[in-house]
Parts: C-alpha cells; sequence; structure tokens
C-alpha cells in the first residue's frame, strides 16, 4: 500500500512537471509573439495626431518610501502636451502632500489636486478616478499607481498605440524592483518573470482582455461608454475588469512594448506573502478557472515532490534529475522572461531567487483557498463572485 501511494505521488509530482514545462514553452511563444508583434504604429490623420494631449491620473492613498522620486518621474515626460491630476481620500493626506512639493519644483507642468471625501466607492482607487474623470481637460486617460518609476519616454512610448483609432486602451508590463532585503527581492523576481510569463501567455492565447494596474491607458469615449469608472467601484480586481470592459466594446487593448518599474514596498516574509497572496485571491474570484489551473503552472514544488517520493521508492538518481529539471525550467524562463520581455537589470538575481519564488507562490496559491478576506490598505474585506468586495468590521489580520 505503502509502495502504491509512492507510486501515485512520483505520478503525480511527473504530471506537474508536464503541466509546467507546457505553460513555460507557451509562455515562451507568448514571448516570441510579443516580439515579433511589429506594432509600432504610423502617425495618422493631421500633423500632432500622434501625440494628443493627455491626463495622467494618480490615485494617491498615503505616504510611502521614496513616494517624491517617484511621482518626479512623472513631471519629467519628453511629451509635448500632458497634464497631472493627483487624487485622495481626504485634502490633508500625506501623499497628496508629498505631490504638492514635487509640483512646486515643476510649475511649467499643469497639476489638479483633488479629494473624494467620504463619498467613496468601496475600492478607493475607483473614487479618485470617477472624480479625476470628471476634472480632466484632455480625452486620453494614462492611469498609473503611486509605487512605480517612469523613464522621459513612458508617455510617448505608451500613447503611441492609440495612433490606430481601434485601439481602447493600452497597457504595460513591468519589472519587480527591490533595493533591499531577501523577500523583496524574491518577491520582484515573481513579480518580473512569473506574472509576465503569465501575461504573455494569456495574450497568445485570446489575445489582452485585461489592463494591468500599473500603467492603464484608456481613451475618454471607452470609459464613457461602459457606464464611467464608478462601475468598477465594487469590485477589487479595478485593472482586469477595465481591460475586460473595453474589450467588449470591440476595442482593441495592447500590451506595450515599454516596460515600467514596480517598486516592492514589502520588506519582510509576512509582509510579501500577504501582498502576494491578497492578489492570488483577487484573482481567484475574478477570473475562478484561470486561477484553479494557474495550479499546475509551478515547477518547483512538483520537483521536490517527485525527489521526495522517488528517494522513497530507493531511486535517488531519479529523484535528483527530476528536481534539477524543475529547478533548470524555472531558472531558464527566468533568463529568456527577464532579458528580452522586461529587461531586467538584476538578471543574475531573477535567476538564482526565481525557482524559491516558485516555491512560495504555490504555497501562496494554495493560501489563497484559504479564505475569501483580504487586507487592503489597513482595512479588511471579504471577497464574493467576480472579485466583489463587502467591508469588513473585525480588524483582526488576515491574508
Amino acid at each position: 500500500m505503502t509502495h502504491l501511494l509512492l507510486g501515485l505521488l512520483l505520478g503525480f509530482g511527473l504530471f506537474g512537471l508536464l503541466t509546467s514545462t507546457i505553460f513555460s514553452l507557451l509562455a515562451l511563444a507568448g514571448l516570441l509573439r510579443f516580439l515579433g508583434d511589429g506594432r509600432d504604429p504610423m502617425p495618422l490623420g493631421p500633423e500632432g495626431a500622434s501625440h494628443p494631449p493627455v491626463s495622467l491620473l494618480k490615485p494617491l492613498d498615503g505616504d510611502e518610501p521614496n513616494l517624491e522620486a517617484h511621482l518626479e518621474s512623472f513631471f519629467l515626460q519628453d511629451y509635448p502636451q500632458f497634464e497631472i491630476l493627483f487624487c485622495t481620500r481626504s485634502p490633508l493626506d500625506p501623499g497628496l502632500a508629498a505631490a504638492r512639493r514635487v509640483a512646486a519644483r515643476y510649475p511649467a507642468i499643469p497639476v489638479q489636486f483633488l479629494s473624494t471625501g467620504d463619498r467613496t466607492w468601496i475600492n478607493a482607487k475607483v473614487s479618485s478616478l470617477e472624480r479625476m474623470h470628471a476634472a480632466a481637460h484632455y480625452d486620453l486617460f494614462v492611469i498609473s499607481d503611486s509605487d512605480v518609476r517612469v523613464t522621459p519616454n513612458y508617455l510617448r512610448e505608451v500613447v503611441a498605440p492609440f495612433a490606430d483609432p481601434r485601439v481602447g486602451a493600452v497597457t504595460c508590463l513591468y519589472r519587480g524592483v527591490a533595493d533591499r532585503g531577501l523577500w523583496s527581492n524574491i518577491e520582484a523576481a515573481g513579480m518580473s518573470v512569473e506574472m509576465t510569463a503569465g501575461v504573455l501567455t494569456a495574450n497568445l492565447l485570446e489575445g489582452m482582455k485585461f489592463a494591468l494596474g500599473p500603467t492603464m491607458a484608456v481613451r475618454r469615449a471607452c470609459v464613457d461608454l461602459m457606464g464611467g469608472f464608478g462601475v468598477l467601484g465594487p469590485y477589487c480586481s479595478d485593472d482586469f475588469l477595465l481591460g475586460a470592459k473595453v474589450a467588449e466594446q470591440g476595442q482593441t487593448v495592447v500590451l506595450s512594448r515599454h516596460v515600467i518599474d514596480h517598486i516592492i514596498l514589502n520588506l519582510t516574509l509576512p509582509g510579501s506573502l500577504r501582498h502576494q497572496t491578497r492578489w492570488m485571491k483577487s484573482t481567484r474570484f475574478s477570473r475562478p478557472w484561470g486561477h484553479l489551473g494557474t495550479g499546475l503552472t509551478f515547477s518547483v514544488p512538483f520537483g521536490l515532490l517527485a525527489c521526495l517520493a522517488a528517494l522513497a521508492l530507493h531511486r535517488p538518481i531519479l529523484g535528483l534529475v527530476l528536481l534539477a529539471f524543475s529547478i533548470a525550467n524555472r531558472m531558464l524562463l527566468a533568463v529568456l522572461i527577464g532579458s528580452l520581455a522586461v529587461h531586467e537589470r538584476r538578471l543574475v538575481r531573477n535567476i538564482l531567487l526565481y525557482p524559491l519564488r516558485d516555491l512560495l507562490g504555490f504555497f501562496c496559491w494554495v493560501a489563497s483557498y484559504g479564505s475569501s478576506t483580504i487586507l487592503w490598505r489597513g482595512r479588511r474585506y471579504r471577497l464574493s463572485r467576480g472579485g466583489r468586495m463587502h467591508p469588513v468590521q473585525s480588524a483582526r489580520s488576515t491574508l
């Protein structure tokens, strides 16, 4: 009986290695498609139509490390005409104060400082987007999170696909950036490789039907047609839904070749695990079947299971070969995705840490099924079908 059980565990490990290898091959096929996509549209229409004026929408919520430096990168854009709108829940929010200090150094850039007050959606970011939507002067919105950093060519490259009138939204890949700490570097490796591989695979199989929160560029007309940003208000995955609703309108959602920096703020293991599990719980409710299949995309957990089963069956060489294969699978994925897709500046870090991240990611995936509650910006919520959020009064911490 024990021998049969060990054989079943070995078989399950082999099955997981097969499915994770298929996923890696699909991700690499998606990478080739991404690199081979010649979408660099030429300007259409009259002179200057390729550089339409842009309203940069920046929702903020409190202060965070190096916030001023991150915000300043948006004031340094090499773009002919744009404005920046900042919005928080309270006019006294320290994040808004940081934005005012940065704006004072660039008086030539039009800026608006807004607040939503107590009239907010459960997703406070959406409340800020509604407020900025009403105040924005231009018809092309570029939305970005507070914990991202961009280069001066950011707007030019993100806006370029809108020269094609069929394009309704544009989103960007991003690389994880962590300045210090083992756990933040592991999370950054996952962000650069795991997230990117999933996006490239989805783009290969069905095209872009979603957007990524660090950058979502969208036409005002598309937002108006879906009923305004407010339709996203009850949900956690506002980025996924925004892209989905634009795609439902028959508009194209473009995955830009421009890659941005996503700054990792979690320096401890508990903080990192909470953040990653919260993200996975959100995916579990917004895309339940896709999230379920994610469990078969991990490699190292299945390699470890196969190795332990083979060792127990007195086949040590087979076990070590299978474990080595699972690790090599992830390292190769980190090399190709990191170097060719997100242009990772710390490629060696990713190669060495990504197998460990793959193992931790599997445990976060398992934990995502442990409960339906999340902790977000210091508040607890319960998720229901479609990723709808419901406030939970208790202050008890949760993943």
